[in-house]
């Protein structure tokens, strides 16, 4: 009994006591939503903690009968959108399919702008890049969508922020002298609440250049494929039909290792369609997106750690776009917490909010190509300007920190432009490997796999620390008591846990050394830390709900409520009910038997009052 609880852990438990810590996991599984369900009978439209786990049944005729129209489409995505260039109103949404989709007034001028490049880019051919714009506040969620279901299983670097929408876009501009403006411009744009970039890159690039050869019926039929795709279930190898080819993938879970992934077999097929093994559904080719930077990868590493203001100054939105979503994603399995535009314009709706020299820049990073940028965020802290991604046929050359006050315009020289000081010493073995494999010609895959496991285990060695002294702030089992509210959280102290870092710090992971001290009291200040804090914390309390249910179900309740007046039962009965209610609509992890318990005893209670009370307590729901 004296022994301190576990903590549940977030997503990807940090290398040490993972299949310990994944029994406390308050996800998905053996959840209350299987239980409830079973009790109340089946309810319309998809969902529940067993459809979300990993070895979910296949679906039933019966359930695919339950959704609606479009339940399926939606989700994967919000709309297609098609945008054109009109001589006289300039960019405009030609079509939204389905033709239901509803965009406020804002959200398509966003669109419209967010999905051509800037005049200056001189993007001929085709181009694809995303963006990311805010949702207009007050939109209605639709009921029968999969996707606040399925969310909980997702690691949480891939859980959707329900305030943005992703815009995917294919851009084709060809010259076309049958147009007055002498060439023909327009944009396939996907926009999605999914953070899913390789998937729909890959998807866009397979359906758009024949969109533009065979128009509407073509997005109709491309959408109506899409409405039968199997949900996006976490951890399900899933197989998504699009216009006579089979995409393959897997998307991860919370459970995966932080750094593996199984891969998925490209198998053949029976009949003549084509099938297509995607390796991953979100990730960048890292290294190509960090090679004009790389000798500065650790110190952009700890920039974007501390959810400190950057820029990214490239000469087109497919550059941008992939270097700002490389960033966010170095600090994986940590979630980046602050806003982030992999496409930025001078027309979007929060220019002037990111641009005002009022007060201090905000904790965001911006992917820019309009040159005006470079004198707008000239007070910007960090800058990075990059030149044309290419793949390096030579060892690039070292490149050093230059001061911001050199950089004026978008033609200034490739580089980091910042007055940062690192607090770790620089890491020069990754940079001697990647150089090494640019000389050896290592495919870029290859160099990526190495340069993310190196973001990966950094990151590790410096949440490990956090995590372990955030476990220490549980309570110890005996404070759970049946009769009492659970017990709550000790309070996070910032010098509590500095003291920690001496004996059980990151040197037992990480050779790196430096001021990692001034890291952390720098990091506890950051967005970042803040939403990785409340997500640990949120889990935990939800953990030590569950044990004080499990404490009520070992207790004899029925004896207790015949030692008690009826007044104390019927409150008693009212109080578990709310707990019932509470586990299914929290997912608290609490095992199914636990929950039939607790019906069984609050039944049990019930029958032995008088038949009066049996009846409205039996028809009496909770809040």
């Amino acid at each position: 009994l004296g022994t301190r609880l576990a903590p549940p852990t977030l997503s990807g438990s940090w290398g040490r006591g993972r299949s310990e810590a994944s029994q406390l996991t308050p996800r998905g599984g053996a959840g209350v939503g299987a239980m409830s369900r079973r009790e109340r009978g089946p309810e319309p439209g998809p969902g529940g903690a067993e459809a979300a786990a990993e070895d979910a049944e296949p679906e039933s005729p019966d359930q695919c009968l339950s959704l609606l129209p479009w339940d399926r489409f939606s989700a994967w995505l919000h709309c297609v959108c098609v945008v054109g260039f009109d001589l006289e109103l300039g960019q405009a949404v030609e079509v939204i399919y389905p033709p239901h989709s509803k965009l406020t007034d804002k959200e398509k001028t966003n669109i419209c702008y967010l999905s051509f490049p800037d005049s200056n880019s001189g993007c001929l051919g085709d181009t694809q890049f995303c963006f990311r714009f805010r949702r207009s506040p007050g939109r209605k969620v639709s009921l029968c969508c999969f996707l606040d279901q399925l969310d909980r299983d997702l690691p949480v670097y891939l859980k959707k922020d329900s305030a943005y929408y992703y815009g995917y876009v294919y851009f084709r501009q060809v010259r076309d002298k049958s147009l007055k403006r002498g060439y023909f411009q327009k944009s396939l744009v996907l926009i999605s609440k999914l953070p899913y970039v390789h998937l729909f890159r890959t998807m866009l690039k397979q359906i758009a250049p024949e969109y533009f050869e065979k128009s509407e019926a073509f997005l109709e039929a491309v959408c109506s494929d899409i409405d039968h795709w199997p949900p996006p279930v976490p951890g399900k190898v899933l197989q998504l039909p699009i216009m006579g080819l089979i995409m393959k993938l897997r998307i991860p879970t919370y459970r995966d290792k932080p750094g593996t992934a199984p891969i998925v077999q490209n198998m053949h097929q029976a009949d003549a369609q084509i099938s297509m093994a995607l390796p991953t559904v979100h990730e960048v080719d890292l290294f190509r997106c960090f090679c004009p930077v790389f000798f500065h990868i650790q110190m952009l590493w700890e920039l974007v750690l501390l959810g400190e203001p950057l820029v990214v100054m490239a000469p087109s939105p497919a550059e941008s776009s992939e270097t700002v979503l490389a960033l966010v994603s170095c600090i994986s399995p940590l979630k980046y917490c602050s806003d982030f535009r992999p496409y930025f314009t001078i027309h979007d709706s929060e220019f002037k909010e990111y641009t005002t020299r009022t007060q201090a820049p905000p904790s965001v990073i911006l992917g820019v190509t309009n040159p005006f940028f470079a004198k707008t965020l000239q007070h910007w802290p960090h800058i990075i300007r990059i030149g044309d991604i290419k793949l390096p046929g030579e060892v690039p050359k070292q490149v050093k920190v230059k001061k911001l006050k050199n950089l004026k315009t978008l033609d200034s020289k490739p580089g980091v432009y910042t007055s940062y000081k690192p607090y770790l010493n620089k890491d020069e073995e990754i940079v001697k490997q990647l150089q090494k494999g640019v000389q050896q010609k290592r495919p870029t895959e290859a160099q990526s796999v190495i340069l993310r496991r190196y973001f990966l285990e950094l990151t590790e060695s410096f949440i490990i620390p956090l995590e372990r002294y955030v476990a220490s702030l549980m309570p110890l089992q005996k404070c759970i008591s049946p009769w009492k509210s659970p017990p709550q959280l000790r309070q996070f102290s910032q010098d509590d846990f500095m003291k920690t870092l001496e004996k059980a710090g990151p040197q037992l992971t990480s050779g790196l050394k430096g001021d990692w001290i001034g890291l952390y009291r720098h990091f506890l200040k950051s967005p970042n830390f803040d939403g990785w804090f409340r997500s640990r914390q949120k889990e935990m309390t939800q953990k030590l709900e569950a044990l004080h249910l499990e404490a009520l179900c070992n207790e004899n309740l029925v004896f207790w409520s015949q030692k008690h007046t009826e007044v104390e039962t019927v409150d008693l009965v009212l109080k578990l009910k709310n707990k019932l209610l509470q586990a299914d609509r929290e997912h608290l992890p609490v095992k199914t038997d636990t929950l039939k318990k607790l019906q069984t005893h609050i039944n049990d209670i019930i029958l032995a009052l008088p038949d009066d009370l049996q009846d409205i307590l039996l028809k009496t729901g909770t809040t």
